[in-house]
């Protein structure tokens, strides 16, 4: 059943349109089931953004410079004496996409193993209900009872300010610089923005992000905001927040070196000029439905481009089926495909997917890490909710004292009447990690009491949740 290119025709349960996340987790899935299944992937390399060029290369470099700042600056803290620490930029990126090569071959394995036919080349959907396969080897048809597409996203790019991925780069082009710029400007302070300009911040760059709301990481909780904006200012990081870039363009300074030639606004109508040698253009993504021919086929999209869906993930169109960033549905985050991705291969196999929107969980991996689930307290207000909040600061926790890590803290948000648990919010070290306890006791609706008598190991950082549970449940935190 696996192939890479079959230049006839073939007849399938389902045909799955991108091999990201969502594409590759609902091949997988519904093949399982006992559908005949196939994925086609034009980029020859399975995982999509997120596996090639977006979360996995992006966490082997935070991960890889958390280590080396850590070295170079806290070492001494914990009593390790150590020579001058220095950083091997090659070696890093190489050790990056050994890592993305191995899950790469990894899910082609996972193919094999359970029977998914892999075609590697562009799909354009036909008026006929079959899809036409066009790879260096030629064009040819498939057919099957239904389609999902799986497509994915690209980044936006400035009008003004094209990608050329050397001085104006995309995600894509950051993670693939060769040495840290001298300056680097980030237009975006959301996720991709914060957690690149971490990467070549602890390196040595001096980083300058450009935000045009009044403050960073998008949607976050405001206190948590406050926060991240706080730490990475104490990192270096330099803000300028209710400011937007006008104009833009890459020039030939003095000395013969292209830099980045910036024209920004704020919010008080001043206008000034700065200049970078990388500026990293992180504004948002838009759906990748290039050459795909949904209008062909009459599937409706909205004015942004994604795809319309309907609670059952299906569009207008029948047979037709739409998930992850392509999608008008939902946050365009790598687990909320997956879940997508399992949730419609079991509806085509006759069972009932699920996909709950509420408990999504999200993550910023700055150091200290940002995770939240549900809905922040600015959101809890205009529902006209009545509610709780509690916060417990990591400084107040054993383990984050023990660890040197104590900035940060966990808020927990609670209907007042019932006590069931309506966001969490957590700033501080493995933060990714402890908000799966905030996505599984919001899943199955439990409350603040639920999660504060439920018996945490000491000492650890989850004692923080426990903590901030107990402050809403009875307004008496333990430790603090």
């Amino acid at each position: 059943m696996f192939a890479k290119s079959i230049l006839k025709l073939a007849s399938h349960d389902l045909i799955i349109i991108g091999g990201g996340p969502g594409g590759y987790v609902a091949a997988i899935k519904a093949a399982q089931l006992g559908l005949n299944v196939a994925c086609v992937e034009k980029r020859g390399s399975l995982g999509g953004t997120c596996l090639n060029v977006g979360c996995i290369p992006s966490k082997a470099l935070l991960n890889a410079t958390h280590h080396y700042h850590t070295a170079k600056h806290k070492f001494k803290d914990y009593g390790i004496v150590v020579g001058d620490v220095k950083m091997d930029v090659g070696k890093m990126q190489a050790t990056k996409k050994k890592t993305v090569l191995k899950l790469t071959k990894g899910i082609e394995h996972l193919f094999r193993k359970n029977g998914v036919t892999y075609y590697v080349g562009e799909a354009t959907l036909s008026t006929d209900k079959k899809v036409k396969v066009k790879s260096a080897e030629g064009e040819v048809s498939h057919d099957a009872k239904s389609y999902v597409i799986a497509t994915g996203s690209e980044p936006i790019q400035l009008p003004f300010l094209p990608f050329d991925e050397q001085q104006v780069v995309s995600s894509t082009g950051a993670l693939e610089l060769k040495a840290p710029p001298k300056r680097l400007v980030v237009i975006g302070g959301g996720v991709i923005g914060l957690e690149l300009g971490s990467v070549w911040g602890r390196l040595g760059s001096e980083v300058t992000v450009v935000e045009f709301l009044p403050h960073i990481a998008g949607t976050v909780d405001t206190d948590v905001g406050k926060e991240l904006l706080r730490i990475l200012t104490k990192q270096g990081f330099k803000f300028k927040l209710s400011t937007k870039v006008t104009q833009g363009a890459v020039a030939t300074d003095s000395s013969g070196q292209k830099v980045v030639k910036l024209t920004i606004q704020g919010s008080d109508g001043k206008i000034e000029e700065i200049e970078a040698d990388v500026v990293l253009v992180s504004v948002g993504r838009r759906p990748y439905t290039k050459n795909l021919g949904l209008e062909s086929v009459g599937i409706k999209t909205d004015p942004r481009g994604f795809i319309v869906v309907d609670d059952h993930l299906a569009t207008n169109v029948a047979g037709y089926y739409g998930i992850g960033d392509v999608i008008n549905v939902g946050p365009m985050l790598a687990h909320k495909a997956e879940d997508e991705g399992v949730a419609i291969a079991e509806s085509l196999a006759g069972k009932k997917g699920h996909i709950n929107y509420l408990t999504i969980p999200n993550v910023v991996y700055t150091a200290p890490e940002v995770a939240w689930v549900g809905q922040t307290e600015q959101q809890v207000k205009e529902t006209k909710v009545p509610y709780k909040v509690a916060k417990f600061p990591y400084q107040a926790n054993s383990r984050a004292s023990t660890n040197l890590e104590t900035d940060g803290f966990v808020k927990v948000i609670a209907d007042s009447k019932s006590g069931r648990l309506l966001g969490m919010h957590i700033i501080g070290s493995n933060a990714g990690e402890a908000i799966a306890e905030g996505v599984l006791a919001m899943e199955y609706s439990g409350s603040c009491e639920d999660v504060a008598r439920t018996c945490h190991a000491h000492p650890t950082l989850s004692e923080a949740i426990k903590e901030a549970c107990i402050a809403v449940a009875s307004g008496k935190p333990i430790h603090i």
